[in-house]
């Protein structure tokens, strides 16, 4: 049997995971394997007259009546988890000559029915001799029994309570048809069941529990009777006392880059209609780019700002939702069953676009869309998405003590800054990295004219620079929170007022 190195290649790359590519592709030469006869005389031992009087598992499983698996035997059984070196042993029988270029192979596939692993060429009569499988099945004798030995480790991604080892017979692209014993609809043969015990938890040291390393914020309930414009203005004395999320982040490393003049951050409202979000975008280079009437967008290959929301607060990326609006006020919405899930392609859809988050938006723009060379300073995004939008939710409009898990982040060409960072986790997707959102009880805006007769009142000497004291006068902006440098607001939040009255309170931040 003689195939050529390109076609193992291309099966690699095509099957195989990267490191088993990386093993076997360099080394491969298309040259002539070794004669038949001495690969015979080599691998005597693993050829034999019959079967074993005992086979730990029986199968009789038929490919096109022409090979029979026999059955199999497994070391160990038992206590298997990821990390565990796994010895498996298949006994096959040639029932009837086949042609030239048939081969084994094996997989190895999780609880879901994803691969894991191809061994397709591990143990003594697969491993590569020259241009093939050393002992393959069309190099067989009819009526002989061939004991074919495979180890492979179950790899440390391993998830679920189980694995499954399939096996059989193929050529280029065909497989010989299984006809007897159980199989799937890809002519895979079922060889074994492998039980996953549950990794042991390292008992907890008497320190101090580790803290969730994902950001928190509480987020106000807007006053009964208190609406918000919807201009992209950020203006009302509710956006003043919003809670407000830290300053965001590198995506991925969680550090402030210094080489990048992106950032920004989202303050959070709520009532019993809506979510109300407002985010302050510095980005010295405003692009959109896309037709005004565009219909869910990629907002994401150029300027946007993206909303991720799990309501279950589980962070297990089942239900889930994401929005994105760009500096045109564009939308792209869509709701996901599933991680990433359903997805149609490289173009799309992602997701299930047919949903639509129903919401309100208006943008600001504090530059120039789409001129580069010139120096902008950012966009405001304000934006009410109704609750009856969240379908899969458990509970809309969400009480006061709910948890929901969320992430918000400032994208440019695909990459960005965030509220909660990555940090390897994945992409921008992955639900375990979302923030912690409580909602919180109604918010208390106090007018100017109270907090100046609480100032009157407070008494000299202890409460002024305490704000934890009723009266007390913020000392320093909190945007300068962790000595982040503070950038003139985009756009005047409140009308000037006389000196005398003393400024707002300090907005409401995310918890370290």
């Amino acid at each position: 049997m003689v195939r050529s190195c390109a076609r193992l290649r291309s099966r690699a790359l095509r099957f195989a995971p990267l490191p088993l590519v990386l093993l076997l592709v360099p080394g491969c030469v298309d040259r002539p394997r070794p004669p038949r006869e001495e690969e015979i005389a080599r691998l005597e031992k693993y050829i034999l007259d019959a079967p074993p009087k005992v086979i730990a598992h029986p199968l009789k499983l038929s490919f096109d009546d022409a090979v029979e698996l026999l059955g199999y035997a497994i070391e160990p059984e038992l206590a298997l988890r990821p990390g565990t070196r796994v010895k498996l042993t298949m006994y096959w029988k040639l029932l009837k000559d086949l042609d030239e270029g048939w081969s084994l192979f094996t997989h190895v596939l999780d609880s879901t029915g994803k691969r894991l692993l191809n061994i397709d060429n591990i143990g003594p009569l697969r491993e590569w001799r020259g241009s093939g499988q050393a002992l393959p099945p069309g190099d067989w004798t009819v009526g002989k029994v061939y004991v074919d030995e495979q180890s492979f480790t179950i790899p440390v991604e391993a998830r679920g309570e189980r694995l499954e080892v399939v096996a059989g017979v193929w050529k280029g692209e065909a497989r010989l048809k299984v006809v007897a014993g159980p199989h799937d609809a890809e002519n895979r043969g079922k060889v074994a069941t492998l039980a996953l015990e549950e990794r042991k938890k390292k008992k907890k040291k008497p320190s101090k529990p580790k803290e969730d390393p994902v950001p928190k914020l509480r987020v106000s309930k807007l006053p009964a009777g208190t609406k918000l414009k919807i201009d992209g203005v950020l203006d009302e004395a509710e956006w003043r006392r919003a809670a407000t999320t830290r300053p965001f982040v590198n995506a991925q490393s969680g550090k402030r880059d210094k080489g990048t003049k992106l950032g920004g951050r989202v303050r959070l409202l709520y009532d019993d209609s809506s979510l109300y979000l407002g985010f302050d975008i510095q980005d010295p280079d405003i692009q959109g780019g896309f037709p005004k009437n565009a219909k869910d967008p990629h907002l994401w290959t150029a300027d946007t700002v993206e909303i991720m929301i799990d309501p279950d607060g589980d962070g297990d990326n089942d239900d889930y939702y994401e929005i994105q609006i760009n500096p045109q006020n564009l939308v792209f919405d869509s709701h996901f069953d599933r991680y990433k899930q359903p997805r149609g392609g490289p173009e799309g859809p992602f997701g299930n676009q047919d949903w639509s988050a129903e919401l309100k938006s208006k943008v600001t723009v504090d530059g120039t869309l789409d001129k580069p060379g010139d120096e902008d300073k950012g966009y405001v995004v304000e934006a009410a998405i109704p609750w009856k939008a969240f379908h899969k939710a458990k509970q809309v409009p969400p009480k006061p003590g709910d948890a929901w898990r969320a992430n918000f982040y400032a994208i440019e060409k695909n990459s960005g800054v965030a509220w909660s960072p990555l940090l390897g986790a994945g992409d921008f997707h992955r639900a375990a990295r979302f923030g912690h959102l409580t909602w919180g009880e109604e918010l208390v805006v106090r007018t100017r004219e109270e907090l100046t007769r609480e100032h009157v009142r407070a008494p000299h000497g202890g409460a002024e620079g305490n704000p934890r004291t009723p009266g007390a006068l913020p000392q320093r902006d909190p945007r300068q929170h962790r000595n982040v440098p503070v950038r003139p607001p985009l756009f005047p939040r409140l009308p000037a007022q006389p000196p005398a009255a003393p400024p707002d309170p300090p907005a409401a931040t995310d918890e370290p």
